[in-house]
């Protein structure tokens, strides 16, 4: 049993629309996906991990834009019981699942985002430049640890750009957001930005193409998130340096043609 009681174990109940809009924008926002309480159980645990693990020390002013946009700690689910429960939620990954239109899905890794009090923006980009995958059939969930009004930064995804290729060979970048700023306005993919309730959540798929823009607040914005593949996902052939640093941190072990097995990769749902 998780801290905060069954909320993380039990189904949400995903309409339709919501999947046809992910279907079709490439991105879903969802509410009411956990309690307040279940997020005040987690969150200080979360906090904790990602101020002991962080290894980002330089003052703001002497980072890069990369630096600048937030704080990130991968797989804290590996130095923590409490966010293990907490990443490997059966409701979170059914909801991927779903939305994915596949029978089961496994874990790639977590990360926990932090744009700090005054951090930058995180330039436009899609997840899947760093991930060595066959298919598109891979989920970001965005889990935002407090409410996150518009001057603090949230998620802003370009609707429907999960189709553009255009962009898909740029890291997140000064060059990435200029770029991808000026082709998927000319393509006419429009901006989806709003605040995020507390509990509320997002699903982004590894294509669609996103960004945020500085936390203008005096707090951190505090965001825990979760990256989830089709079970019987194939690891693709790396097709740059970020893909294959990935195949070796989240896939040891597992080889181009192999389907996604290793021991960092459990099913959870």
């Amino acid at each position: 049993m998780t801290l905060a009681g069954s909320d993380l174990e039990t189904d949400y109940a995903l309409d339709g629309a919501a999947i046809a809009h992910f279907t079709e924008h490439g991105f879903v926002k969802l509410k009411n996906v956990l309690s307040p309480a279940t997020v005040a159980a987690y969150e200080p645990e979360i906090t904790g991990k990602v101020i002991e693990l962080n290894t980002q020390h330089l003052p703001m002013a002497e980072r890069d834009t990369y630096g600048k946009a937030f704080l990130q700690v991968t797989n804290l689910w590996q130095d923590s019981e409490r966010v293990l429960e907490f990443v490997s939620s059966p409701r979170l990954a059914r909801i991927a699942a779903q939305l994915l239109g596949v029978r089961s899905v496994r874990l790639y890794h977590d990360q926990a985002l932090y744009k700090e009090s005054g951090g930058g923006v995180t330039p436009w980009h899609a997840d899947q430049y760093y991930w060595p995958f066959s298919t598109d059939r891979c989920v970001t969930v965005w889990i935002p640890l407090q409410e996150t009004p518009m001057e603090m930064g949230p998620l802003a995804f370009a609707a429907g750009s999960h189709t553009f290729e255009h962009g898909r060979d740029l890291p997140i970048s000064d060059e990435s957001e200029a770029v991808l700023q000026q082709a998927l306005a000319d393509q006419d993919f429009p901006e989806h930005v709003g605040p995020y309730e507390l509990g509320e959540v997002s699903y982004h798929l590894g294509w669609t193409f996103h960004h945020a823009h500085e936390n203008r607040t005096g707090t951190p914005r505090r965001v825990m998130t979760v990256i989830y593949v089709d079970a019987d996902m194939v690891v693709s052939e790396p097709v740059n340096s970020e893909q294959k640093a990935d195949l070796a941190a989240w896939l040891p072990g597992n080889q181009p043609g192999d389907t996604v097995s290793s021991p960092l990769n459990p099913i959870l749902y």
